[in-house]
């Protein structure tokens, strides 16, 4: 497997990736600190927005992805690891499907559940093992929801606050899905038509949704 070449989706190569790499590239930090740096810079930089669904391969290039102000989880974790790629440290996507239990009279008004597939997060290669990170909720958002913001240390698993402040359920993990060397947009495509699909059942042949 090839978790380190440019591909459609992770075209680091551009323009756009590029300029977000810039500051790590000849410097002294070791690849821990870089992985952490970007993290927070993915995950606070992109507001998190769960209801713009696309059916676009497009626009899960992570240079299309870099020119917008907020991003789907699978956004997000598309631009992480196209970043961490570019800077010669493996990464590949990872999806799951995940239950809301705060907030979420919106999403079941949208999406008829309030479970939300696909899922996505990033897997990155540090210090000889894998790990899991999600950039998906930034900061402020969190703070809306009284959550904790989602830290990444650099050597544990960093997946969705399964509590809030309270300690009331906020985000279960339903199915994991496995991970995946390239954004699997067939497999995502299908999945979300399996789950939602009176979101496709208009008579209209939409590639994009904002719910």
């Amino acid at each position: 497997m090839d978790y380190l070449s440019p591909t459609y989706f992770f075209d680091y190569e551009s323009e756009e990736i590029q300029k977000l790499v810039a500051d790590y590239k000849n410097t002294s930090l070791s690849k821990k600190e870089i992985v952490k740096q970007l993290y927070l810079k993915v995950r606070d930089s992109w507001r998190y927005n769960p209801y713009s669904l696309s059916f676009s391969k497009e626009n899960y290039r992570a240079s299309v992805i870099a020119k917008k102000s907020k991003g789907h989880c699978v956004d997000k974790s598309i631009l992480l690891i196209a970043c961490l790629r570019a800077l010669g440290i493996p990464a590949r996507i990872h999806l799951a499907k995940v239950k809301n239990h705060i907030g979420v009279e919106r999403l079941v008004e949208k999406f008829g559940s309030n479970e939300l597939t696909n899922h996505g997060m990033v897997n990155v290669y540090l210090d000889g093992k894998w790990l899991k990170l999600s950039p998906a909720f930034n900061a402020s958002m969190c703070q809306l929801f009284n959550v904790a913001p989602l830290e990444f240390d650099g050597e544990n698993d960093s997946i969705l606050q399964e509590f809030n402040r309270n300690g009331n359920l906020f985000m279960e993990y339903v199915e994991d899905y496995g991970h995946f060397e390239d954004v699997p947009v067939s497999f995502m495509f299908k999945n979300a038509r399996e789950h939602y699909p009176h979101i496709f059942d208009n008579g209209t042949k939409q590639t994009e949704f904002e719910l």
